[in-house]
């Protein structure tokens, strides 16, 4: 069974880290009207009670963009997914349309604050470990190219580095052949949120991505 870890490095810097994660069986499917249009109405609501400097100071962002500084890692030019959706949302940019799956996970997101990595189960190599990037470690964003991880939080499996609260990684990303699903969300802080929010990232999953077979564990 795989086993998710936090490596004692990372603890030095954020002791009190927290990982929320799901494994599953799914089924994609390119386009879900229903899940589009909770999306859209949660994306009206949100950019009518927030303005754009408002974003930084929800509590998961807040203390995700903490631990960031603590690892020496600027948040305002790295930054946490969660934030950079929250940005797009207030622009007045529609979120990315890319499949069921994908998509909920940015819904999940965005609606809570906490990042969320999800990637195919079975592009992962081995046991997983949050740790911090190293100098010159290779790492290719989804649609960022190479990443400067050096410092960041990171994903590691025993081919290296694979996800971060910044950007997931090409090798393990959703795809439309993807059967076996991991989704982690990155508990900075705010962690008397976490568990209701990941209520409703599961709840999501099986609403619109069928979701079946779930193992959901709390890594500390």
């Amino acid at each position: 069974m795989l086993t998710i870890s936090i490596s004692e490095e990372f603890r030095k810097i954020w002791p009190t880290m927290q990982l929320e994660c799901f494994i599953c069986d799914v089924e994609l499917e390119g386009y879900n009207s229903l899940l589009w249009e909770k999306i859209n109405k949660w994306c009206v609501k949100f950019r009518s009670s927030h303005q754009m400097g408002q974003i930084s100071q929800i509590p998961a962002i807040a203390s995700s963009r903490k631990a960031y500084k603590a690892s020496g890692k600027d948040p305002a030019r790295y930054r946490l997914s969660a934030e950079a959706l929250s940005r797009r949302v207030i622009k007045g940019i529609d979120l990315y349309q890319i499949n069921n799956l994908v998509d909920s996970v940015n819904l999940a997101s965005v609606r809570s604050g906490f990042s969320i990595g999800g990637y195919d189960l079975n592009q992962i190599e081995g046991d997983i470990v949050l740790s911090i990037g190293k100098p010159n470690e290779p790492y290719e964003g989804i649609g960022r190219g190479e990443l400067n991880i050096e410092n960041l939080p990171v994903l590691r499996d025993r081919l290296g580095a694979f996800g971060s609260p910044t950007s997931d990684s090409e090798r393990t990303s959703v795809n439309m052949e993807t059967k076996q699903f991991l989704m982690i969300y990155f508990g900075f802080g705010a962690l008397q949120e976490l568990n209701s929010a990941a209520d409703f990232g599961e709840q999501l999953l099986k609403n619109f991505a069928q979701a079946k077979n779930i193992h959901r564990f709390t890594v500390v």
